[in-house]
């Protein structure tokens, strides 16, 4: 299996969800796990609690598909946390994705243009990683905006890297059932990460298909004999 997982994580088969294009509708509040109106403390305590899974301790030994998904992971993260935690370039984010307009408060969320070329302006997110995942993921934003005559097949979107928490958010409103194979034989009890998928990303898939997720948990601490 981790054959496998390694060539899907290989230079051929590793692609940053702004190169994707389209896909579910996801926001760095759905990365972080908090609301529009969390604090900047909210938005800094739901990082170090997603942070704290990918301590290298917790990764010791791990194969290198799954070092490569802590690696994105942390990457997602850091770029949630850079726009969320810093008040101006969070209002400019939530007037870009919607949340607020301009000189008001909390919106409804909406989607984005879908014309040819349209791309977001993702000028304020510092590294140029960051740029390309929220370009990514503000475009998916516009896949999930009510469009007439949804399609009946869906690009499948690149969930390497994201915990299994906000695929599922994802992957129920494109409609794609998730199977879960679990990769550790004795998992805490947290929130997985994401490895790898199939049918991998940007492949079509119908409507109601499976999605197989193969997700990795810390392995639990064996318990101390009596």
């Amino acid at each position: 299996m981790w054959d496998h997982l390694f060539h899907l994580w290989s230079p051929g088969g590793s692609r940053f969800l702004g190169e994707l294009g389209k896909g579910p509708g996801i926001t760095w509040y759905d990365v972080l796990g908090v609301l529009p109106g969390a604090s900047a403390e909210q938005v800094q305590r739901q990082y170090d609690s997603k942070a704290s899974l990918l301590r290298a301790e917790l990764l010791a030994g791990a194969p290198s598909p799954v070092v490569a998904a802590s690696s994105r992971a942390r990457e997602i993260l850091g770029a949630a946390r850079r726009v969320l935690a810093d008040p101006a370039s969070r209002a400019r984010y939530d007037e870009a994705v919607g949340i607020r307009r301009s000189g008001e408060g909390l919106a409804r969320r909406g989607g984005f243009p879908s014309e040819p070329g349209s791309e977001p302006d993702v000028g304020f997110v510092v590294s140029s990683a960051g740029a390309e995942l929220l370009t990514g993921l503000l475009a998916l934003g516009d896949w999930l905006a009510p469009h007439p005559g949804s399609p009946k097949r869906v690009a499948v979107p690149d969930l390497r890297g994201l915990f299994f928490s906000v695929c599922l958010g994802i992957t129920g409103k494109l409609g794609l059932r998730v199977i879960t194979v679990r990769l550790t034989a004795h998992p805490m009890p947290v929130d997985g990460l994401v490895v790898s998928q199939s049918p991998g990303p940007a492949e079509r898939a119908h409507r109601g298909n499976a999605l197989t997720l193969h997700v990795w948990h810390p392995t639990m601490a064996p318990r101390a004999p009596a």
